[in-house]
């Protein structure tokens, strides 16, 4: 379970690594473990702690699904800013819901991140209704909506230019929980 949720939730499990890129390379490192962090301006429920969650196993960060992501995203940034090295952050979400609690992808609501660029790849879900993700400009106002359904759909999301936020899952059918694994890599410049 996530332990910092300020909400109480117990539909979220949470898994996170560190990585590093260098400019203008798609040649990325795993870092030494280190907490999550975000100022509360950027994650309103959440924010303003430093949040320690249990390491992405080495068979994932050494697998080529999770090389793939993020080399596409050391690419394609590195295009868009080719002179700063990169800070990259992986978070795998596991969202739950059952007929006593719905699941939440983005308890914090509509929000940024507060990096420059955001991966979201859909890994896997069951029984699941819910999970549109919306696009909003900087006045909040929905520009398009989507479902990441098929493993690997990928949003690619500028976090500079718009907001994000995905609507609650709740199960498709009543006798079997609903799951929702994610995995979300942020990239943030290194100055």
């Amino acid at each position: 379970m996530d332990g910092h949720m300020a909400d109480g939730g117990i539909y979220r499990r949470r898994r996170h690594a560190t990585l590093a890129a260098n400019a203008d390379s798609a040649e990325w490192w795993v870092k030494a473990h280190q907490p999550h962090y975000q100022e509360r301006d950027f994650n309103s429920l959440n924010g303003g702690v430093a949040r320690h969650y249990e390491p992405v196993r080495q068979g994932i960060l050494q697998g080529p699904s999770l090389s793939s992501i993020v080399g596409l995203g050391c690419r394609v940034f590195s295009g868009l800013a080719p002179y700063y090295p990169w800070h990259i952050e992986l978070h795998q979400f596991r969202i739950e819901s059952n007929a006593e609690f719905v699941g939440k992808p983005t308890p914090e609501g509509v929000h940024r991140d507060g990096v420059n660029f955001v991966i979201m790849a859909m890994v896997s879900h069951s029984n699941m209704a819910g999970a549109e993700s919306t696009i909003y400009d900087l006045e909040r106002h929905a520009l398009t909506s989507f479902t990441l359904n098929a493993p690997l759909d990928v949003a690619i999301v500028n976090d500079a230019q718009v907001f994000h936020g995905v609507s609650p899952i709740s199960p498709r059918g009543p006798k079997t929980p609903a799951v929702r694994d994610v995995l979300v890599a942020t990239f943030r410049k290194q100055f």
